[in-house]
This record gives structure tokens, sequence and C-alpha cells, in this order.
């Protein structure tokens, strides 16, 4: 990357922002609140650009969320909390405190072991009321916030021994969840069907799986097989309400060997 280029790209950038905070109407009355689903929704379309491999929808995403960037640094300027710079240094200062083994003498010599440091050296700047798990923002959906949870007691030593070890509790969970239904409880089912999603979860993470990426594979895939239903249903003039379940499951079938 040429330095120079970045800088002048950066100057332009808080230069255009400047510019459309003070001569917009819409973008000069935006608010940290009135932006903070904007961000969430930016967030997602980065999300699903990465999932499909799409480098120029990356490189798009990033631009629109580095606006958000610029956007809030602008407006904690103006009110004198703090600006782009502060921002940049800050993150900056965060990264050679918890990377001591490339700025300091901390040996670590695999993603493990600097995982395991990072966590640590988060750990000490929370407070002790906030505990091992404070860190986790209390807005992130389920899935991602079940993720960190099982990294964050991990970190600390609260884990399995061994990997395999988790299938157990993946079955034990199973056992429980197959329990209440036995009992027609659906109260204590909802718990059970978390404690398993949490349980799953917990297993990707030990086998280096995304969840959400995995989950989201899926849903996909099944877009693309039901699609090829609805396809065979539209070619024979029917609708699929029409087809039996039998047919249906065929061209679900068919589906799934074009796919190899």
């Amino acid at each position: 990357m040429n330095m120079k280029e970045a800088e002048m790209a950066t100057a332009r950038l808080l230069e255009v922002m400047d510019t459309l905070r003070r001569e917009c109407p819409w973008d000069r009355e935006q608010t940290f609140d009135s932006l903070r689903n904007n961000t969430i929704e930016e967030t997602y379309e980065l999300a699903d650009a990465i999932t499909d491999k799409n480098m120029e929808g990356i490189k798009e995403e990033l631009g629109d969320l580095l606006l958000h960037v610029v956007f809030y640094s602008k407006m904690g300027e103006e009110q004198g909390a703090f600006n782009y710079t502060d921002v940049a240094n800050g993150v900056c200062d965060k990264l050679i405190y918890r990377h001591p083994h490339v700025y300091g003498d901390i040996h670590a010599d695999t993603p493990d072991e600097v995982k395991q440091n990072w966590e640590t050296l988060k750990l000490r700047k929370k407070s002790r009321k906030n505990g091992a798990l404070g860190g986790v923002p209390v807005s992130l959906p389920a899935m991602v916030k079940a993720f960190r949870i099982g990294e964050k007691a991990a970190a600390v030593g609260f884990d399995w021994q061994k990997r395999e070890d988790v299938w157990g509790k993946v079955k034990e969970e199973l056992m429980e969840v197959d329990a209440e239904i036995e009992a027609k409880n659906m109260e204590y089912l909802t718990d059970e069907i978390g404690d398993l999603f949490f349980a799953l979860i917990n297993a990707c993470r030990l086998y280096g799986i995304d969840p959400e990426g995995a989950l989201e594979r899926t849903n996909k895939k099944f877009i693309r097989r039901f699609g090829h239903v609805e396809q065979r249903a539209e070619e024979r003039g029917v609708t699929l309400r029409e087809l039996s379940l039998e047919e249906m499951d065929g061209y679900w079938n068919e589906a799934k060997q074009n796919e190899k």
C-alpha cells in the first residue's frame, strides 16, 4: 500500500465529510442514534459480500463502513468528545498493547496463543464487576454472542480439555430436548433447545467453524434447491401445493444430484 496515497485518500474523505455535514440537509441532521441502524445494516451487507466472496462488493461495503466511522468521528468532534485522530490513535494504542509478541518481549508462536494473550490482556482492562464476560456487547445477535461468550470463557480456562468432548454435551442436550418433547413441556423445551444451540455453537468454536457462516451456507443451499423444486413445478404447469411430498422430495434430490 502506498502510504502517501492512503493519507491523501483519508484527508479527502475527512474533507468530504466536513462539507456534507455543513451543506447537506440530510447529513446535517444525523445523530449517533439515527445512524445506528444504518451502521448495523452496512455491517450485514459487508458480511453478505464476504460470504459471496464478492471482492468488488467487499470493497464497496468497506467504504460504506469507513464512511460511518468518519461520520461518527465528525459528530464526536462537534460535541467536543473526540475526533477522527483520537479514534485512529486509540485503536493503534490498543493494537500495540494487545500485541506484546510483536511490540514487546512476550512470545506467541501460534494463532491460538495470540488469542489467549489478547483475551488475557482485555480481561486486565475490565473491572472485577464486569468479569470475564463483561466485554460481550448486549446487542450482539444471539448466535454471535454465544460464540464470543464461549471464547471468553475458554480464555480463562473454562472449556473442554479435548474438543471431541463437546459432542458428549451436544448429545446430552439433545436427550434433554427429547425428554421435554415427551413431557409436552413447551417452556422447558425452549430452554433445552437454547442449550442445544449453545452446545453446537461451542462445537463450531472448537472446530474453527463460524456458525453464522455455516448456517448461511445452508440457507443458500436450501434456497437454491427449493428454487429447483419450484422450477420443476412451473414446468409441469402446477403449483407447489399440487405436488405430493414424494414428488417434491424427488425434485429436491434431483437438485442435490445436480450440485455434484
